[in-house]
């Protein structure tokens, strides 16, 4: 799952972001809502984690312009970030079309709590437990077996799994890994794609999960989704 992060405060939006890569998302930054808008507008991201009172465009107005934007993909779930708790504040954060209001200061569990709630409520991108032709991954724990027997995943290894598990059966291309699993930072001529689902399907094959992530010549992955991947 791909997140952008918006705040004005340079030394929060790192913590954040080297936080939620320790817990397997794709993280990209911005520091203003200019450049979460031009970003937001080639990456399809699947949750913004949006800070409410910056210096240019605020967060309501930026929420607002997210919203109307015309893009192909499931329109990302957005976390409101910021110090203002008033009731008012929360309507106004909430009417402005945020998915959910988080006051600052606050736990980062917490927040990693919020956004597995965020993300689980789109069934097709993201759910508590997955599980697909003999794989369960448990997304919040980060969990992964087959048939019962664990499987020990790397943090993105796990997050290439839960991507392939919430579109089962369908191919899905490098690109598409790349935009979803891994962050702007990423070098799109770079085999980490092909590394880590290779890694990823020798693991799988190796607890009991022979043939289940298929490789489409020329298009990508697929996660097969009846029994013959099992």
């Amino acid at each position: 799952m791909r997140i952008l992060v918006v705040d004005d405060e340079a030394d929060l939006v790192e913590a954040l972001a080297r936080g939620l890569r320790r817990e397997g998302y794709a993280v990209d930054t911005a520091l203003d809502g200019d450049e979460a808008l031009a970003k937001a507008s080639y990456t399809p991201y699947d949750l913004v984690c949006l800070d409410l009172t910056m210096p240019g465009l605020d967060g309501l107005e930026v929420c607002d312009r997210l919203r109307a934007l015309e893009v192909d993909e499931v329109p990302p779930r957005i976390l409101m970030l910021t110090a203002r708790d008033t009731l008012d504040d929360r309507i106004r954060g909430l009417d402005a079309g945020a998915d959910d209001y988080l006051v600052k200061p606050f736990a980062f569990d917490e927040l990693t709590a919020r956004v597995r709630s965020l993300l689980r409520r789109d069934a097709g991108r993201s759910g508590a437990v997955l599980e697909v032709a003999g794989l369960r991954l448990d997304t919040a724990a980060q969990r992964a077996e087959v048939d019962g027997s664990p499987l020990d995943l790397t943090p993105k290894e796990a997050a290439v799994l839960r991507y392939l598990m919430s579109r089962p059966g369908e191919v899905v291309s490098q690109e598409e890994l790349l935009e979803h699993v891994w962050d702007e930072h990423a070098d799109p001529f770079t085999q980490t794609v092909r590394v880590t689902v290779g890694t990823l399907r020798r693991k799988v094959s190796a607890a009991g999960g022979e043939g289940a992530i298929e490789t489409v010549v020329g298009s990508g992955y697929r996660l097969v989704a009846g029994d013959d991947g099992s």
